[in-house]
């Protein structure tokens, strides 16, 4: 379950350490108890997020690839008899996903494990990949398992894992396992690199996240730094908090406060002028298109 590796500023005052290179085997060790103390009926998944690590003799490529990293991993167990079929419906549905996050489907591809590629435990494999400035390279594994992990860790306890399935006339046996696992800092350097946008026309610097992931989903100026102005967007800003994330920024011109939320992706700018005093109305820009529009104050949660 652990790899070696050294842990020390030199090389004769290391001390040996070892480190798990996945989160799948604390799965398979506790399937039995999973199974048993929630009554989970096959199918069923585990699923879980935790550290894992990498002997990497150096850094690189940014948050890609690190010797300590977050992985996000689901083991699905399936009778033998339709492991094929649910390896199809993983695929799809991790698919769509990473496109659900705003990516590209340009930019995704799968990439599918030949004979002379597949692990040691794998019947089939495929990798989803997306282009990073730095070339394609792989977000998510999705495996079929087989039997092979709950297989050895029977034979070498000596404790039985076998499933009894009540929809199958109490038949015993060792579930098949469709693997999907995914790296957090992956998904997030991708999501930061498809969204990155520079607007020459318009000289300025976009992140183009889809908007229900976006750091903030709205930002909420006065104007001018003026009493009746910010009692106003003030209150507007209460109102929307609840249900959104929404940000308060006084600092700097107008321009520049479009300008900065640009850069992290807020999607919405709405803006309390001296006319909102009058009419009752915002104005809201869009950050992809920069176009502006009046709103009045009751309809902003609705337009949002």
């Amino acid at each position: 379950l652990m790899f070696k590796t050294e842990l020390g500023s030199t090389s004769e005052s290391s001390s040996e350490i070892y480190l798990r290179p996945e989160t799948a085997q604390g799965i398979f060790v506790n399937f039995l108890n999973v199974q048993k103390s929630s009554r989970m009926k096959i199918p069923f998944g585990i699923a879980q997020i935790g550290k894992a690590f990498r002997n990497e003799i150096i850094a690189r490529q940014f948050i890609f690839r690190m010797r300590e990293f977050e992985q996000m991993e689901m083991q699905f167990f399936v009778h033998p008899s339709e492991d094929e079929k649910y390896m199809e419906e993983w695929k799809e549905s991790r698919w769509n996903w990473h496109l659900n996050l705003g990516i590209r489907e340009s930019k995704l591809r799968m990439h599918d494990h030949g004979p002379g590629e597949l692990a040691h435990y794998a019947k089939a494999a495929l990798d989803i990949e997306y282009e990073f400035p730095f070339g394609w390279d792989e977000m998510e594994g999705i495996h079929n398992r087989t039997d092979f992990d709950l297989g050895r860790h029977q034979e070498h306890s000596g404790k039985k894992l076998q499933y009894v399935d009540p929809k199958r006339n109490n038949e015993k046996y060792l579930p098949y396992i469709i693997e999907t696992a995914v790296g957090a800092d992956r998904c997030m350097l991708a999501v930061l690199c498809d969204a990155y946008h520079e607007d020459k026309e318009n000289d300025r610097t976009v992140l183009k996240f889809k908007k229900d992931i976006a750091p903030f989903q709205a930002a909420v100026f006065p104007l001018m730094k003026k009493p009746e102005l910010e009692e106003v967007a003030r209150k507007i800003h209460g109102d929307l908090h609840g249900t959104n994330n929404i940000d308060y920024d006084t600092s700097g011109s107008i321009g520049k406060r479009y300008r900065r939320h640009d850069e992290i992706g807020t999607p919405y700018c709405i803006t309390v002028d001296y006319d909102s005093l009058e009419d009752k109305c915002v104005t809201i820009r869009d950050r992809d298109s920069m176009k502006q529009e009046r709103v009045s104050f009751d309809k902003i949660k609705d337009y949002l």
